[in-house]
């Protein structure tokens, strides 16, 4: 079964309470996606938190309904902690919880009515008082190294109020303000953060990530359509065409250049073009044929000739 047995623990003690009426649940989540445990009661695909509750977030965020109004979302991989603060006991008859949320690391967003009670929010390293009156609308972040983003978002904000759980000082958040203090820390304080403090915004979506598969025809591929963010928006020219001719490797190619000259006194007169020098041909496997030289036709004149002639003669060779 996936519900494990800690969860009919955790149904017996809720439903007895609920029987007896001494206390009403704190927060509702859906079970789809997220981890539960604590004292909680699951019906249906949703878990009922009693008197505490730990919820994880998984690969998306997950929304807490705060049983007295509003909502906490997690953000993803985020654990949170509720509980009932038991420092605060509400008069006889009065329906306000006072909550205290314990956060290690991660980041959550808070959206609520404040009530008659402050509520805590703890952290490794600071103790925040969210006090009333005011409209909560609260994003939190607190990394490994314990750098903790608060934004205190909204003109109605509450009065929240930091203090350490190790070094003396009180710091106070305003309404819109976004502050950073870094490892955790009272004396490394950055009043005006940059940075959002909630959960991180979607990571965009390239137009052409399709993980290769091809995208509107065969040649329509990442690889193709892919276009430099800064040319798409203008912030910087394209690439000029080559200057040379590009030619797949192994083809034998000739590159021929011709200077254009202008005649002034003729305009309509051709300019002859300077002689092209074919290229050299290309290597071929077939064999060479050598032709002979030609042989020198013998001097049928000159003086050398007359003497042999004169002497062929005298022989009787002539």
């Amino acid at each position: 079964m996936a519900v494990k047995y800690w969860l009919v623990v955790g149904v017996v003690c809720c439903s007895s309470l609920a029987a007896a009426g001494q206390e009403q649940p704190i927060a509702y989540v859906s079970t789809d996606g997220v981890s539960v445990s604590g004292s909680l009661e699951v019906v249906n695909g949703k878990a009922t938190i009693g008197n505490n509750g730990s919820v994880t977030a998984g690969d998306k965020t997950a929304h807490v309904t705060l049983a007295r109004g509003g909502e906490v979302r997690l953000c993803a991989s985020t654990t949170v902690h509720l509980t009932r603060d038991r420092s605060v006991v509400p008069a006889t008859g009065e329906d306000s919880t006072a909550l205290m949320l314990a956060l290690d690391r991660g980041a959550l967003e808070a959206t609520y009515k404040t009530g008659s009670y402050s509520d805590v929010l703890l952290t490794p390293d600071l103790r925040i008082l969210v006090s009333g009156p005011g409209d909560a609308d609260l994003k939190m972040r607190v990394n490994q190294k314990g750098d903790t983003c608060i934004d205190n978002h909204g003109d109605s904000a509450p009065y929240i109020t930091v203090t350490s759980q190790f070094e003396g000082g009180v710091y106070r958040v305003k309404p819109n303000q976004r502050v950073l203090f870094e490892h955790g820390s009272l004396g490394q304080v950055v009043d005006n953060e940059p940075e959002p403090c909630g959960c991180p915004s979607p990571a965009p979506i390239a137009i052409a990530s399709t993980n290769g598969k091809p995208v509107g025809g065969p040649s329509s591929i990442p690889a193709d359509t892919a276009f430099p963010l800064a040319e798409s928006e203008g912030l910087k020219p394209p690439p000029p065409p080559p200057s040379q001719p590009v030619v797949p490797p192994g083809t034998p190619h000739a590159q021929v250049t011709v200077p254009l000259t202008y005649n002034g006194a003729a305009p309509n007169q051709p300019t002859e073009a300077p002689a092209v020098t074919p290229p050299p041909l290309a290597a071929s496997s077939a064999p060479t044929v050598e032709t002979p030289p030609a042989e020198k036709p013998a001097d049928s004149g000159g003086l050398f000739h007359h003497i042999g002639h004169f002497f062929a003669r005298l022989f009787g060779r002539g």
